[in-house]
């Protein structure tokens, strides 16, 4: 069996499971973010109770952080109120940050754990050797009365990626590299290890931003079997018992894809898809109107780290808007710590809460008609960031950071 099939096959209880059987698993972790109050009246519609443990249930507000109106101060309210009735041990509130951040950095996720969460991108904790994947409303207040959900195994895909990619070249330049290779549909409900010298050598925060984009690809999770730098990363914040699962010698994926990204260059995912794949050579010189660092994606440290490297003691462009946010409050307490926040405002960069921001076109930097952005985010669909006649280029912080100096797409120089 793959890593994968058995942690779904210890937690059904079975001996083993294969690709296309459907068990029935116990939960480790539940999170609900603020655009799923629908979740709470579920529950109470199913008349529910009481959370099947209270340990392993959070909300996170991140969407709407702090909430830009009315509607979503009283979704706010509905949950916190859920919350405290149900004596929730873990709560994430407005300033704490996005849900794929701060449960990790609150020692929540470890590897073999199942965590479900109401977000796509739960595949991001495939970068701790879990199974992370999203749900709807309905399911979620399944899981919050009984602790269990169904799943069908998924089929696996071997995305092997070797060599070193040119110095200014990150994660995210890989990963969009790959989708555009793989396309927006090439792993629907299949499960994605990444596997290869590089990643084996990648750090926490950049498995977290391949494994974040695999449902990029329609995949149902992502796996990276942890290294000693993942391992440190979990035992430092966690007291927690755990096991790595090995994915046995003779496992037959269902499909091997070998990428050789050596000298690879930093990579564009132009309007209006993330498969949308071009190299930056062929992006330089595009005017832009609006620089974005942050989400779950391209909002931890190394990632505001970058774009303080190449902006210390320079001006952004004067017609540009460059917004940060932060991951999560700890990633922002980082960074003023390292001066990094000062030297940047004084930049030019605008900051705003941890949270999701203009990401998902909500708040705190929202694109009007016939604007572009480039951003570290990870959709570029019409509409997802303001006007649906605006256009997005998805990029690595440190391009991300390049352009907003000169005011066009530009190639970072690291």
């Amino acid at each position: 069996m793959h890593a994968i099939e058995k942690i779904l096959a210890n937690k059904a209880g079975l001996d083993r499971v294969e690709a296309g059987q459907i068990v029935t698993c116990n939960i480790d972790f539940a999170e609900i973010n603020d655009l799923y109050l629908q979740t709470v009246y579920s529950f109470w519609e199913m008349e529910g109770q009481k959370v099947f443990d209270k340990d392993k249930v959070a909300f996170v507000f991140d969407h709407y952080a702090p909430a830009p109106t009315i509607n979503t101060a009283q979704i706010h309210k509905e949950m916190r109120e859920f919350a405290k009735e149900q004596g929730l041990t873990h709560h994430f509130d407005i300033n704490k940050g996005i849900c794929h951040q701060v449960l990790p950095e609150a020692g929540l996720i470890y590897p073999g754990m199942i965590i479900v969460a109401t977000d796509s991108h739960t595949t991001t904790h495939g970068a701790f050797g879990a199974f992370g994947t999203g749900i709807g409303a309905t399911d979620m207040a399944t899981v919050l009365i009984s602790g269990k959900l169904w799943f069908r195994v998924p089929e696996l895909i071997n995305i092997e990626i070797n060599g070193t990619p040119s110095k200014n070249a990150f994660a995210k330049d890989v990963i969009l590299y790959i989708l555009g290779k793989v396309k927006a549909d090439g792993a629907v409900y299949k499960a994605i290890e990444f596997s290869g010298n590089y990643v084996e050598e990648l750090g926490v925060s950049e498995r977290m931003t391949i494994c974040n984009m695999a449902v990029e690809m329609g995949a149902k999770t992502a796996y990276m079997k942890p290294n000693e730098g993942v391992i440190n990363y979990v035992n430092s914040r966690t007291s927690k018992d755990y096991t790595i699962y090995e994915t046995d010698n003779d496992y037959e994926y269902s499909e091997h894809l070998i990428f050789n990204i050596d000298g690879l260059e930093p990579q564009l995912a132009a309007p209006h898809s993330v498969d949308n794949n071009i190299s930056i050579k062929d992006g330089i010189g595009t005017k832009i109107h609006q620089a974005f660092i942050g989400s779950c994606t391209g909002g931890r440290f190394e990632d505001i780290e970058a774009a303080w490297k190449i902006l210390k003691g320079k001006k952004i462009h004067p017609n540009v808007r460059f917004v940060i946010i932060p991951a999560s409050d700890e990633v922002q307490l980082s960074i003023i710590e390292k001066g990094y926040m000062r030297d940047l405002i004084k930049a030019g960069v605008t900051f705003s809460t941890p949270g999701c921001g203009p990401c998902l076109g909500t708040h705190a930097g929202i694109i009007a008609d016939n604007e572009v952005c480039i951003t570290s985010t990870n959709r570029n669909f019409p509409g997802r960031m303001g006007s649906s006649k605006a256009s997005i280029y998805l990029a690595s912080p440190a391009t991300v950071a390049a352009s907003a100096l000169n005011g066009y797409i530009t190639e970072p120089i690291v």
